[in-house]
């Protein structure tokens, strides 16, 4: 059998039509979740990037590989074994087509082929899929008739949203998107890239935008780009002869804010928009089409799932969950009944999601004047905007008291005792944090 993993950074669950979204974003991807399996809460135990990424490849929750933040100068311990080294190690031909590698070199290990299109950009992350399937299509062709793992990392959504120009009046349902009476924007100034948003970015959309609906329909274009680039990278699996004998697997790294909770076009923040990823899963004869699946999923599981499917042996040492049997209906059972994570990149904080809450807890100050303590009612509340913390102190102290004995009993078992969010502290969010304390 072979496996694709399509990744797409910085994709948010509910912009997608097969998450019913309103917007026709997504057909290529919609029609993948038809034939296969949607898993409707999957969450990001660790974000933004790094921390996802080395999760979903150790099937190990950040608190245990440790790398809790992006950019930051803790190393993957060479004894965490990798997906990729499994899958090799058990016959597969392993392709990387991504860039991660120019940031920590674990991301590449266990790669035969390591393809890296963006060497060819100034700025990595302003790759193209156009640009990535030039690469990727002609090796998966190539290669269609050994057993391959081939692993795909696309950044369209990625700020800054510039997709092409077919794209851009797509989805924008206002008027003037610089009108001054707009204010949708204020104090976007105020946000680690907001003067190089307003000086790099908006004048490539226009000018002086001032509607924040404009930019964010500017991210549904990028979406709808890069669907027709899935829809490339899966015709050419159709026209290689062994979609059939293939595990096609959809998932996003991670979310993004639009402009709600004072954060304005990035991934902090431990808020649906953020946690909440697409994971879609199509393999012929082995998963019913159609399934819409309920039980908790989060990218932890990725390994165990992709080393089960291929019929190797899964780490005792690995924390995640084979969602097979969830997607191929041997079971309705789910193992987890809530995701806990965390941030440390602009802001330190944990948080649980349940089925009906959540709760997220900060370590230090927050920047965007959020308090140490947050509880969200998630079933008259989905936006997160209602602090429950004051209305409701016992609930909310009870999960205070889970999340701390939860981090201590984690770290007890490694032989640790200090948070790693503390330990380590936030990494992009230092010259910010600097600039605070001196207003």
């Amino acid at each position: 059998m072979n496996i694709l993993l399509i990744d797409i950074d910085t994709l948010r669950a509910d912009h997608l039509g097969c998450y019913g979204y309103r917007r026709p974003t997504s057909p290529a991807i919609d029609r993948l979740a038809a034939e296969g399996a949607l898993f409707e809460r999957c969450f990001a135990p660790g974000i933004p990037t790094m921390p996802s990424h080395t999760t979903m490849f150790t099937g190990l929750h950040p608190i245990t590989h440790q790398i809790v933040s992006h950019g930051g100068a803790r190393d993957l311990s060479e004894k965490i074994p990798l997906l990729p080294e499994l899958l090799q190690q058990g016959g597969m031909t392993t392709c990387g087509v991504d860039n991660l590698f120019d940031q920590k070199r674990w991301f590449a290990r266990g790669f035969e082929f390591y393809i890296n299109p963006t060497r060819r950009r100034r700025l990595g992350l302003m790759v193209s899929c156009e640009e990535m399937n030039r690469r990727a299509i002609p090796w998966l062709k190539a290669h269609a008739s050994e057993p391959f793992f081939l692993f795909v990392h696309y950044w369209d959504p990625h700020t800054p949203y510039l997709p092409p120009m077919r794209f851009r009046s797509l989805f924008y349902e206002g008027g003037d998107p610089c009108d001054p009476a707009n204010r949708s924007l204020e104090g976007m100034e105020r946000q680690p890239f907001g003067d190089m948003w307003r000086s790099f970015w908006f004048p490539k959309l226009g000018g002086h935008i001032t509607d924040g609906a404009y930019v964010e329909a500017m991210y549904d274009g990028e979406i709808r780009y890069l669907d027709d680039g899935i829809s490339d990278l899966l015709n050419a699996l159709d026209e290689s002869g062994v979609a059939h004998d293939t595990l096609v697997i959809l998932i996003g790294d991670h979310g993004e804010s639009m402009y709600q909770h004072d954060i304005f076009f990035d991934h902090h923040g431990l808020y649906d928009c953020n946690l909440h990823v697409p994971l879609l899963m199509r393999w012929p004869d082995r998963i019913v089409p159609g399934q819409r699946l309920g039980p908790f999923a989060q990218h932890l599981d990725l390994a165990p799932t992709l080393l089960s499917a291929a019929g190797l042996e899964v780490p005792r040492s690995m924390e995640g969950q084979n969602l097979l049997p969830i997607a191929t209906g041997q079971t309705e059972t789910p193992t987890v009944n809530r995701v806990i994570t965390e941030e440390c990149t602009w802001q330190a904080k944990w948080g649980i999601r349940t089925d009906t809450h959540k709760f997220i807890l900060s370590r230090q100050p927050d920047y965007h004047g959020m308090p140490r303590v947050e509880m969200y009612d998630l079933r008259s509340d989905p936006d997160e905007v209602r602090n429950l913390v004051e209305e409701q102190p016992q609930l909310a102290a009870d999960f205070e008291a889970e999340l701390e004995e939860w981090i201590a009993l984690k770290l007890k078992s490694q032989g640790r005792s200090v948070d790693p969010l503390l330990e380590q502290g936030i990494t992009l969010g230092k010259r910010w944090a600097r600039k605070r304390a001196e207003e």
